[in-house]
């Protein structure tokens, strides 16, 4: 019996932790191989050169840029490679974004590791046809907008929450009370389904409200 012809995969994040999950995840399947494991975006791409691997693999987040950058630059350079795009925040916003970048799929971190597995099984057979777990969903959002509306002045207040200020300092930034500052606060907190801030901000980043790299 002839062996099973095996598809290399390189693996980018800069979570040692997350790379040897994934690593452990495809050496379980006797079709892929890891050729190789990056932190950064210059390091996947002096990889993915070097290596030419069959599917690449990449976080979001990267200490020198983003995984939409790294994807951005080997789909120029190759239009078969297999890409596929994890990240933490998994909404519209990022799945349109990984899309645009010319990812073959999007996956979120919490998904199951055969997911990704599988996912990269997709980016090899059908490199520029994109995948993801909720894309009609995301279609339907996108022409049908039905998420949470919030004012201009709330917006404002949601990019403040997000790069780590309080409530007086919300208030002094805006020349408003405080009190007024609560209010929208509140307000912006009800909208998104929330109970605090970090709830507020991750339920902002899922409704394309607040990019994932937002600086906070």
């Amino acid at each position: 019996m002839a062996p099973t012809p095996q598809s290399t995969v390189l693996l980018v994040d800069d979570h040692d932790l997350i790379r040897q999950g994934l690593a452990r995840a495809f050496e379980r399947h006797d079709d892929f191989a890891v050729a190789g494991q990056a932190a950064s975006v210059a390091e996947g791409r002096t990889l993915a050169q070097g290596l030419q691997p069959t599917v690449v693999v990449t976080d979001v987040r990267l200490p020198d840029g983003t995984g939409l950058d790294l994807v951005r630059a080997l789909r120029q350079d190759d239009d078969v490679i297999g890409l596929v795009v994890l990240t933490m925040y998994a909404g519209d916003e990022q799945l349109f974004a990984a899309l645009q970048a010319g990812a073959s799929a999007f996956v979120a971190k919490d998904a199951p590791a055969d997911d990704v597995v599988a996912a990269a099984r997709h980016a090899i057979v059908a490199p520029r046809s994109f995948t993801a777990a909720d894309l009609t969903g995301a279609m339907q959002r996108k022409m049908s907008p039905t998420g949470p509306q919030l004012s201009p002045r709330e917006v404002e207040v949601l990019e403040l929450l997000a790069q780590g200020m309080g409530v007086s300092a919300v208030a002094r930034r805006l020349y408003v009370s405080a009190s007024t500052a609560k209010t929208h606060i509140s307000k912006i907190y009800e909208k998104l389904g929330a109970a605090n801030r970090a709830q507020a901000i991750m339920n902002a980043i899922r409704a394309g409200l607040l990019a994932e790299d937002f600086p906070t």
